[in-house]
């Protein structure tokens, strides 16, 4: 009797043993499985409360943008109340930009978004040179760093070079006598020097470091960045700051917008010009001696236009030279643009020299000429040329700056807004 129960007292300990060690591998599972379960549910409610914010803060962007574009009042910290959470947004003004910031949180999730609105129009220079049918003639140790296009030949004499690659375009397309550092683009090539590939139909007398692609597709031609339209905006532009008949400058001044009514607007002697908006000359510019023109800190970014027109006189009239080194300073990664409307080469195939560089001209400057020939002579130094003809010697180069891919130009004339970039900052 005694012995039947210490059995049955055996098979009990043995039957808790086992419920212990099922109970015991049963939590092992459940825990194994409910463990990452529980992690994917909160992680999936963490990317649900982080979008959430994302979406918060860019509606408190989108917000703010439509009622900047569209003239309502904004202030500078502006609260969006959506459901049950709020997005704050904070709007700066800084170098002619409006950075607006915004901040929202879910559930103690953080996203912000950042958005850079200027006003006015953005303009490209892709080319460190770019040239009309007029095309290119280079001579004397002329130099280009940066890349070349043009619709017309280009030609040279004495040992020029451009360090980027070239480009003549079209069927006539010809490249010669010029040393090239990337590579070399034309119907025609010969006489020359490429560093890099050539692109060819017709190649004579010419070394190339890279490969030889005969037989290629001619280049396609292209259009100038500046319609004439635009540069007629920015006239209208300096008209808002009045005309005057005032011709000659020779005391340091702020001006800007404004519009000068002179057969010849001359700029001499040492002052510092500021440019405070656009100019529009119904004449020739003359800027000599030791000149500076800089751009007003007011206009932030914005670059600024300088434009001889005599709507008149075309081929005759709206010319401008400089000399003697002046210089020209943009402060805030901004250039100042030359631009001559004088058109006595494309519409009469004239001699007329829309504008002139020469002796030292320096610094932070653009010329450009649509209509008419750009002649660059004696040690100038200059980030772009854009010019239906184009004629550099004597050791004048340009030197191409990166920055001019989205040049700013203020506009009261623009569609408003536009925006400069837009990323998510936290």
């Amino acid at each position: 009797m005694f012995g039947e129960k210490k059995n049955n007292l055996k098979k009990g300990a043995a039957m808790m043993t086992a419920v212990v060690f099922f109970l015991f591998i049963s939590l092992t599972v459940v825990l194994g499985v409910t463990g990452p379960v529980y992690k994917e549910v909160r992680l999936s409610r963490d990317l649900v409360d982080s979008k959430e914010s994302f979406f918060l803060s860019e509606s408190g962007q989108e917000d703010v943008i439509f009622r900047l574009k569209n003239g309502l009042t904004v202030s500078d910290y502006e609260d969006l109340a959506i459901g049950s959470s709020v997005v704050t947004t904070a709007i700066v003004d800084n170098a002619g930009l409006k950075i607006i910031t915004s901040n929202a949180t879910s559930s103690q999730l953080v996203r912000k978004v950042k958005t850079e609105l200027f006003l006015g129009e953005g303009i490209s220079f892709n080319f460190g040179v770019q040239v009309g049918d007029g095309g290119l003639y280079m001579k004397n140790n002329s130099f280009v760093s940066g890349n070349v296009f043009s619709d017309g030949s280009i030609t040279a004499d004495n040992n020029p070079l451009v360090d980027g690659d070239v480009v003549s375009s079209g069927p006539e397309g010809l490249i010669e006598n010029l040393e090239v550092g990337g590579d070399a683009l034309a119907h025609t090539i010969r006489n020359s020097e490429v560093g890099g590939d050539a692109y060819y139909q017709v190649i004579s007398n010419t070394s190339v470091v890279g490969t030889q692609y005969s037989n290629s597709s001619d280049q396609a031609t292209t259009t100038l960045p500046i319609s004439d339209s635009k540069i007629e905006e920015w006239e209208a532009q300096a008209l808002t700051g009045g005309t005057t008949s005032i011709c000659e400058i020779e005391n340091s001044t702020i001006i800007g917008p404004i519009k000068f009514n002179c057969d010849t607007l001359t700029i001499k002697g040492s002052p510092t010009i500021t440019l405070a908006g656009p100019i529009w000359v119904e004449g020739n510019i003359e800027v000599e001696n030791n000149v500076e023109m800089t751009i007003s800190q007011s206009l932030g970014s914005n670059s600024v236009a300088i434009i001889a027109h005599n709507e008149s006189n075309e081929s005759g009239s709206g010319t401008i030279l400089l000399k003697n080194n002046t210089t020209f300073a943009g402060p805030n990664n901004n250039f100042i643009l030359l631009i001559s409307m004088n058109n006595d080469a494309e519409e009469n195939s004239g001699s007329t020299k829309a504008i002139v560089v020469e002796n030292s001209a320096v610094g932070d400057l653009l010329v450009y000429a649509p209509h008419g020939i750009t002649q660059l002579k004696n040690n100038v130094d200059l980030k772009e040329v854009t010019s239906y003809q184009l004629e550099v010697e004597n050791n004048a180069q340009v030197v191409y700056d990166t920055g001019l891919v989205n040049l700013l130009f203020s506009s009261e004339l623009s569609d408003g807004y536009s925006i400069n970039s837009w990323k998510e900052i936290e």
